[in-house]
């Protein structure tokens, strides 16, 4: 079953643990070299951030891609280019899920919310968003169920509108909130380290 084989790449990626400023932070190794880095809510166990990096193919490690969070602030030194010159003015779409769903904002959206259409394109297994107005116009996967394989339903999907935010919902399959409560007791195992240089490997 697709669920159980991510479930099994997780448990079996080499992890590295670090508990600091209230968050829980995880490194996966994967044996083909690719890392997958999440810091979670000590308390809640919500995830904050989730982000990627593989090697190129030369062997130098890559960027490191985000997938959940908001991207580091202007001077942390994480930032690309394209980032960097993106207007305050400009539409900034960001990744933050909830317990029960996966979650999308777009900010800097002032249009009412009946100019709005949120869609799901089964072939092409993503969510499209459109305005009416033609003003804009977004495109973008959900990596956690092409990961365990599941199908996209239209029925979990849904979208409010405040404050020039646009918030997008997908009700998680009952399968993926069974693998991430699986997920968090393998966390659990994995020996804490404490403190900027804590560092502790486990298998």
């Amino acid at each position: 079953m697709a669920v159980t084989g991510w479930l099994e790449s997780l448990r079996a990626a080499e992890k590295t643990a670090l508990l600091q400023d209230g968050k829980r932070m995880v490194h996966y190794l994967f044996p083909d070299g690719k890392e997958m880095a999440e810091e979670y809510d000590e308390k809640t166990n919500e995830l904050l951030v989730r982000k990627w990096r593989m090697k190129t193919s030369l062997g130098a490690l890559g960027q490191w891609q985000l997938e959940v969070g908001e991207p580091a602030p202007s001077g942390a030194g994480s930032l690309g280019p394209e980032l960097i010159k993106e207007s305050n003015a400009s539409p900034i779409f960001i990744r933050k899920d909830t317990k029960t769903s996966f979650q999308w904002r777009i900010r800097n959206l002032p249009y009412p919310k009946d100019v709005y259409g949120v869609s799901v394109a089964q072939k092409e297994r993503c969510i499209i968003v459109r305005t009416t107005n033609k003003k804009y116009y977004k495109k973008f996967s959900i990596p956690d169920l092409d990961r365990y394989q599941l199908p996209l339903d239209d029925s979990a999907l849904s979208f409010a509108h405040a404050n020039c935010t646009l918030i997008i919902s997908y009700k998680k399959p009952k399968e993926v909130m069974v693998a991430e409560s699986e997920l968090q007791k393998e966390l659990k195992k994995v020996k804490m380290a404490h403190g900027a240089d804590g560092d502790c490997k486990t298998q």
